[in-house]
C-alpha cells in the first residue's frame, strides 16, 4: 500500500488528537484537575504552556498530512515529541507512580510513536 495514502490520515488524527487535547487543556485544564480530584500545579500556566504546544503540534501534523512524502523531514519532531512525553511519563509510572489521567495519553502516544516511525521510514524508501 502506497505510504502517502497512509500517512495523510495518520497525520491529521494526530493533529485532531493533539490540538483537541490541547485545546481541552488550555481552556479547560484547572477544572479538569478539580474534576478528576487531581492535584493541580500551583500556576496554571503550568498547564497552558504545554497545552499550546500541543496545539502547535497538531497543526504541524495538519501540515504533514497536506504533503507527507515532502515534509517527512518534520515527522521527526512528532517522534521527538511523542518519544518525549512517553520516556516521562513511563518512567514515573515505573519508578514513584503518578496520577492516572497522564496513562492513557502514554499508551496512545506510544501507538503515534511506533506509527511515526514506521511511517518516516516507509515515505523515505518510497
Amino acid at each position: 500500500m502506497n505510504a502517502t495514502k497512509i500517512a495523510k490520515p495518520l497525520f491529521n488524527i494526530a493533529g485532531l488528537y493533539d490540538g483537541i487535547l490541547g485545546l481541552i487543556f488550555l481552556i479547560f485544564g484547572m477544572h479538569l484537575f478539580t474534576w478528576l480530584d487531581i492535584t493541580p500545579p500551583n500556576h496554571v500556566g503550568y498547564i497552558q504552556f504545554p497545552a499550546a504546544l500541543l496545539i502547535i503540534f497538531g497543526l504541524l501534523f495538519f501540515g504533514i498530512a497536506k504533503d507527507p512524502k515532502g515534509r517527512s523531514y518534520m515527522i521527526l519532531y512528532g517522534i521527538l515529541l511523542k518519544c518525549s512525553y512517553c520516556a516521562i511519563v513511563f518512567s514515573h509510572w515505573i519508578i514513584s507512580g503518578l496520577p492516572w489521567i497522564w496513562k492513557p495519553f502514554a499508551i496512545i502516544d506510544a501507538v503515534f510513536l511506533v506509527l511515526f516511525i514506521w511511517m518516516k521510514s516507509s515515505l523515505e524508501k518510497s
